[in-house]
């Protein structure tokens, strides 16, 4: 419980600087295209239109979805408003997981609480995020789901990211730092949750040999967070409170991540420079 304070603590008192830096990663991220920022929402754009041509036209033959309170949602609606989320997170998780090691320029050089490092690298993710949620949002209103009450539940599911995101990262980042093998696991675990994930397929039960496994996908806390932006976008459930259950797992999974997360991150950072 120490650790987990200590850590709360130091991003609190170095919000500012977490801020500033975010910024100038976005920033330093564009600088030499032409089109600067366009491209934080235009490569996901490009990606989109590939996904829906495989899996809407190619499997699915353009078929709607059917959402869990009945409405008929088209597959491209249903893709962009899972995939929105996924466009976070996968960054997010791969660049924070190395975040540490590959800065070790900026570490020797500052004196900060290097937990500000993962939690900046996300930061600047979610910015884009922000863009793109802005995009998703716009289209929809065009396409039949305007906005409703229920995309009230977009900041929750936007701190519920950041939340499960920034504790993850404290993991990923200190053993990825002390074993640089565990980044290459990172980057191939985020290649399989693409198609474990409920984001380019749509089930509401997981059957096999007569065995529900539905309970299966949900140990997937993204499968989580995808469904909830999903509700929020499209105006269909209060996903958490149609949910609780599943809701109290995720934060009891994000506390656990958080709580080893944080004594793995102040059991080793003396030594970050010596691994490094």
């Amino acid at each position: 419980m120490k650790s987990m304070i200590t850590i709360i603590k130091e991003q609190f008192r170095s919000i500012y600087l977490i801020l500033r830096l975010s910024a100038f990663e976005m920033k330093s991220a564009n600088t030499n295209n032409y089109l600067g920022r366009v491209w934080e929402v235009l490569n996901p754009l490009i990606s989109l239109g590939i996904y829906y041509f495989i899996f809407g036209v190619g499997v699915r033959g353009g078929r709607s979805i059917i959402m869990e309170n009945g409405q008929s949602v088209s597959f491209f609606s249903w893709l962009i408003t899972g995939m929105s989320f996924w466009f976070f997170a996968n960054p997010s998780i791969g660049n924070s997981s190395r975040s540490i090691y590959s800065r070790i320029g900026l570490i020797s050089k500052m004196s900060f609480p290097m937990s500000v490092i993962p939690s900046y690298v996300i930061m600047a993710n979610f910015y884009s995020h922000l863009m793109l949620v802005t995009v998703v949002t716009i289209y929809l209103q065009f396409t039949g789901f305007p906005l409703t009450i229920k995309f009230l539940q977009i900041p929750y599911f936007m701190i519920s990211a950041l939340a499960f995101l920034f504790s993850l990262s404290l993991i990923t980042s200190t053993l990825s730092t002390i074993v640089r093998d565990f980044q290459q696991i990172v980057y191939s675990i985020l290649k399989m949750l693409l198609y474990l994930t409920p984001l380019l397929w749509h089930t509401n039960k997981l059957v096999m040999s007569g065995v529900d496994l539905t309970f299966v996908l949900k140990l997937n806390p993204l499968t989580y967070l995808a469904e909830g932006y999903r509700s929020a976008l499209l105006g269909t459930t209060w996903y958490e409170y149609a949910h609780p259950y599943y809701t109290m797992y995720f934060w009891g999974l994000v506390l656990i991540l958080f709580f080893i997360g944080s004594i793995l991150h102040l059991k080793f950072r003396d030594r970050f420079v010596d691994y490094l």
